[in-house]
């Protein structure tokens, strides 16, 4: 099977998961929008859908699905996201999209994260993927100094504005054994609105592609 085909197949065996008569929290990247286009399929089956990216609103009222604001919606029983980088601990760096913050407080309201993924994104330790860091403009100098200081490469993401008006700082160079803790330090540094570690509101279930088929792993 093709990548495409992967992600396609995780995307169908997703749709289990959706709640009906209710609101779906949608993520955002190449995975999030096949679930998309499964979603568009039982629309009338659902209340409305919180979107994780202004990419992913468009993608979703293209299909002639709600888009709803997360402020009005009282409960998410279930996201749906895919991810970069994601271990069998169900850990994740998200945010080559550049959508992390938005996803990250979408899966902070959501009862249960589903993550969808082909079977190339199953890692055993995070970071060959750039961790991705969401930076308030002014303080891009001094976070990338932080950012070094860890031991960390931090690369501008050129011609990149977040949704949210801010940059994105890509560090390489990572080997991320403990996500929890580094999740946490990163967040301390001053100017960092948040960065791409999923650890602290990790996945509960993983639906991973496979040349066998979609293999389900839930949090241990």
């Amino acid at each position: 099977m093709t990548q495409d085909e992967l992600k396609q197949a995780v995307a169908r065996e997703a749709i289990r998961y959706v709640v009906e008569d209710s609101i779906v929290g949608v993520g955002t990247g190449s995975t999030a929008n096949c679930f998309i286009d499964e979603l568009a399929k039982i629309k009338n089956r659902i209340d409305g859908a919180v979107a994780s990216s202004q990419a992913t609103a468009d993608r979703l009222k293209s299909h002639g699905i709600r888009v709803v604001d997360l402020n009005s919606v009282n409960e998410l029983p279930v996201y749906i996201d895919g991810a970069d980088e994601i271990t069998e601990h169900l850990a994740m760096i998200k945010g080559g999209g550049g959508a992390l913050t938005r996803e990250k407080i979408v899966a902070a309201v959501a009862q249960k994260f589903v993550c969808i993924a082909d079977e190339s994104k199953l890692v055993g330790v995070l970071g060959k993927f750039p961790l991705p860091v969401e930076v308030i403009p002014m303080a891009r100098s001094h976070v990338g100094r932080a950012l070094l200081g860890l031991g960390g490469q931090p690369e501008l993401r050129q011609n990149f504005t977040t949704d949210n008006g801010n940059l994105i700082l890509d560090v390489y160079g990572l080997s991320i054994l403990k996500p929890l803790e580094l999740e946490a330090e990163l967040n301390n540094i001053t100017g960092v609105v948040t960065n791409g570690l999923f650890a602290r509101r990790g996945a509960d279930i993983l639906l991973l592609g496979t040349a066998a088929g979609v293999k389900t792993m839930k949090r241990k």
